[in-house]
């Protein structure tokens, strides 16, 4: 399937109108492709942002008794000059209502994209790297071979650390993307299951403290330390992930941001 096949079927995948045949070539198109993955998140966080019931407000009283008056006027009314004048009330108002959803939208993006986009982010590329049998560019239980092989590869350098003495041994790391940002991908083990520690800058993010979330199954783990964000993600338990996210912020203090 090309990606011109993909994104006329994207929508259509989304909102689960596809048949099985349709919806698994779908699926093996998005695993391969990150321009076309990254379109099915936006899709995904825009439809659930729409379906937040707190962008919903009632309208108001008044805006009841103006719409009534404006019938009643109407059925009042001779003529085709009132007619014309009433569509073009109605058209007037249509033309707010969309310019009301634009601002919405331009409102409501930015801060999915932020949060709850991150979050599928992180999730589908965390099930790409298993799925795609590509976990690892560099494959290195040494945190002295896997941090300098991202020199070059990023414009920061993220803090690797060796966590394998408390149960969390280094696999590797790979170059990964998330909003079209390159990050670093840090990937760790906690008996079978695989971790990924997702690592970009955030040099005017104050240091916060972890955040856990439950996306499709699988626990994730956030903060922001010395400039950096950190994203942690894997099917291991809320706690486990809880201890391996405080031990990364505990080991971690030679991350660099980019130059400002």
């Amino acid at each position: 399937m090309t990606c011109e096949q993909a994104r006329n079927l994207v929508h259509a995948y989304v909102d689960g109108e596809l048949d099985l045949v349709r919806s698994l070539d779908v699926e093996a198109h998005l695993a391969g492709c990150e321009a076309c993955a990254r379109e099915q998140a936006s899709l995904r966080a825009l439809r659930m942002a729409f379906g937040n019931g707190a962008l919903y407000r009632e309208a108001p009283s008044r805006l009841e008794r103006r719409v009534r008056a404006a019938l009643r006027d109407a059925r009042r009314a001779e003529g085709g000059q009132t007619f014309v004048l009433l569509r073009f009330g109605w058209v007037a108002a249509a033309a707010a209502a969309v310019a009301l959803v634009a601002i919405t939208v331009r409102g409501v993006l930015p801060f999915v994209a932020t949060g709850d986009l991150t979050a599928r982010e992180v999730v589908d590329d965390h099930l790409r790297s298993l799925t795609a049998n590509h976990l690892a560019d560099v494959l290195s239980s040494n945190q002295h071979t896997v941090k300098p092989w991202f020199d070059g590869r990023l414009n920061f350098t993220p803090p690797v650390e060796d966590l394998g003495v408390q149960g969390f041994p280094l696999v590797g790391g790979r170059l990964d993307y998330l909003d079209t940002r390159p990050v670093a991908a840090v990937v760790y083990r906690r008996r079978e299951h695989v971790i990924n520690l997702f690592i970009w800058p955030a040099e005017h993010a104050a240091n916060t403290l972890p955040i856990r979330e439950v996306r499709e199954g699988y626990n994730i783990v956030h903060w922001t330390k010395s400039g950096m964000a950190y994203w942690a993600v894997s099917s291991v338990s809320a706690a486990e992930l809880g201890k391996f996210a405080q031990l990364v912020r505990e080991e971690s203090s030679g991350a660099t941001a980019p130059p400002g």
